[in-house]
């Protein structure tokens, strides 16, 4: 009888257990189905997401290289220690150690002159600080722009410009380097040893020239003479744009660069070794070439040159070629020291055995 019972207790069980053992498996095949559900569902996401970071690039890239977007668009964003404020107190402080050490151009027609031309290139740029632009008297072939603002352009780059507009190039090669924040971004990098240091450079010799030749005196820490050769390209392809929207012929940029590569070429060795931080001119040319071709549309017309720029480039050789004399005349007040008969020591006290005394007619 007690066996007859266990039976029948079994016979009662074993169909629930069957149950509970079906369902269970039934349980985890669906966790399986869900788990590779959510897997394919967060790889379709993670796929999406690199789409859309892609064509979220793609557009960043058609903005920047837009000039219509000028303005609308982040320039100059990237890891930065400096707050734009920061930024602006550094360039001031380094602006008032140029000018107490360099000579600044102040005649009024030239220095209203230039920067009417270096304000109306800022209005047309992305920048997001207030321009103060002076005219340094040096002779290289450059113009720097010190971050937050500060900015000086040679009398040598004047002087040697054909036109306006390669001029304006120059200058908006010089602000796209303080729209983009290359200076304070490259010192947020580590990548500059000098905290109080100089600038952005357009043409690589003239700061760094310009602070070794005795005549200048300037002695200013060169910790920003050496940019990222990206930070250059940007700044090339920005200064394209800027003076494109400016209305200068954007070719002008083109031309300068032509004169550079041959300033490289009769002076190898003395202005090569600063465009080490620079690419070299030949790619600047050939990108400049296609950055004109892609993305600026040509228009009817543009502003190459002006009257204006002649006869302040006139009025500024005069000024110089006045120093010159002024300079020249003040050397020849000079004491000098009479030879005596039979000497072999010329007026500076060096050797000259060719010379002779000479007898004068009565």
């Amino acid at each position: 009888m007690r066996r007859l019972l266990v039976l029948m207790l079994i016979a009662t069980l074993s169909p629930v257990a069957f149950a509970d053992a079906k369902s269970d498996k039934a349980a985890q095949e669906l966790a399986k189905k869900e788990e590779k559900a959510k897997l394919a569902a967060e790889k379709k996401a993670a796929e999406a997401a690199k789409k859309q970071a892609a064509l979220d690039a793609k557009k960043a890239i058609a903005k920047k290289n837009d000039p219509n977007e000028i303005g609308n668009r982040e320039v100059g964003k990237g890891v930065n220690f400096y707050s734009i404020e920061k930024e602006i107190a550094l360039g001031k402080s380094l602006a008032q150690e140029v000018e107490r050490q360099a000579k600044i151009v102040d005649d009024a027609t030239i220095a209203e002159y230039v920067n009417r031309v270096g304000q109306n290139i800022v209005r047309n740029s992305d920048c997001q600080v207030p321009f103060s632009i002076k005219m340094v008297e040096d002779e290289s072939v450059n113009a720097f722009a010190l971050p937050g603002g500060f900015f000086f352009v040679n009398s040598g780059l004047f002087l040697r410009a054909q036109t306006e507009a390669e001029v304006a190039g120059v200058m908006a090669h010089e602000i796209a380097h303080v729209c983009a924040r290359h200076g304070t971004r490259q010192q947020t990098r580590g990548q500059i040893a000098s905290y109080a240091t100089l600038p952005m450079i357009f043409m690589g010799g003239g700061w760094g020239a310009y602070a070794m030749r005795q005549a200048a005196q300037v002695l200013i820490p060169l910790g920003f003479l050496k940019f990222s050769r990206a930070f250059e390209e940007e700044a090339d392809n920005l200064g394209l744009q800027y003076m494109y929207k400016t209305g200068y012929d954007p070719v002008a940029f083109v031309d300068f660069f032509e004169k550079i590569q041959a300033l490289e070429k009769t002076k190898k060795g003395t202005i090569s070794q600063y465009f080490s931080s620079h690419p070299p001119t030949d790619d600047r040319i050939t990108n400049a070439q296609k950055n004109i071709q892609l993305n600026l549309e040509a228009r009817p017309e543009y502003m190459v040159t002006t009257s204006e720029f002649n006869k302040v480039k006139a009025r500024l050789a005069m000024l110089e070629n006045r120093r010159k004399v002024d300079d020249k005349s003040k050397d020849g007040d000079r004491p000098t020291l009479k030879q005596k008969p039979g000497s072999t020591k010329d007026d500076t006290g060096a050797d000259d055995t060719d010379e002779r005394p000479k007898l004068e007619r009565r």
